[in-house]
């Protein structure tokens, strides 16, 4: 498994007794961008949550740089290099912007200071100007696409090696979805590498190199993203053309 980040084979998964989850085997190389689509309730976010062991149970293998992590807690998996940004932003809304980051430092290093902690912060400003702008004003004001921002930014500051984000254009104006699409495409080519889940079908296989098509809890189709935007069917299906 040494040219594979991320190794998932035969996974199951279940909300109490409901099967959510179903065969799934998949793998993500370093460095890759690979998006996850299909219709609401096809278990998109649920893979995520299985991969980061968050409310779900399951059974099969997931293997993140060669560590089994089928089942091990949240907070080790964390520990390991894999930060989840699930949907609905969830920053600390009491919190300041710059503490909202340090939070994201301190999850990996356990610190909140010294020349890398500096050095990732800026590299968050950079990418992210308006938190420079709001970094002393508390995340519960900020707009919901400032708030994006912050929990995109603050997994950042964890210094990931798998970035799992979850419906991340959800409820954004048409041009923070735009510059949504930047950050991302900025995000990969820095080598990052990323899972995104995403109900824009079309924000997410422009942006990402490689598809994976569920549908009630199935893999039906993969591919690239320009074959998949070139299947008819896909694009009758997906994209209403």
């Amino acid at each position: 498994m040494t040219n594979k980040l991320l190794d998932v084979q035969r996974l199951n998964g279940w909300y109490d007794k409901r099967l959510v989850l179903k065969n799934i085997s998949f793998s993500l190389s370093p460095g890759e961008f690979v998006a996850v689509v299909g219709p609401n309730t096809a278990g998109k976010t649920s893979l995520l949550r299985a991969i980061s062991n968050a409310i779900i149970s399951t059974e099969g293998s997931i293997y993140f740089a060669d560590n089994d992590i089928l089942g091990q807690d949240a907070s080790d998996i964390v520990k390991l290099g894999i930060v989840h940004v699930p949907e609905g932003r969830h920053v600390f809304p009491r919190m300041t912007v710059l503490d909202n980051l340090r939070i994201g430092a301190f999850a990996i290093r356990g610190s909140i200071s010294g020349k890398s902690f500096i050095e990732r912060q800026e590299y968050v400003f950079e990418i992210f100007p308006r938190l420079k702008e709001r970094i002393k004003q508390i995340a519960g004001t900020l707009s919901g696409g400032e708030q994006q921002m912050l929990a995109l930014g603050r997994a950042i500051m964890a210094r990931p090696r798998l970035i799992l984000l979850d419906e991340p254009s959800h409820g954004l104006a048409p041009a923070l979805v735009s510059e949504l699409h930047l950050v991302l495409k900025r995000l990969h080519a820095d080598g990052n590498t990323i899972l995104l889940v995403e109900q824009n079908v079309q924000l997410a296989l422009a942006v990402a190199e490689r598809g994976i098509v569920l549908r009630d809890g199935e893999i039906i189709q993969t591919g690239s993203s320009s074959s998949l935007l070139n299947d008819p069917e896909f694009s009758s299906t997906y994209l209403g053309i």
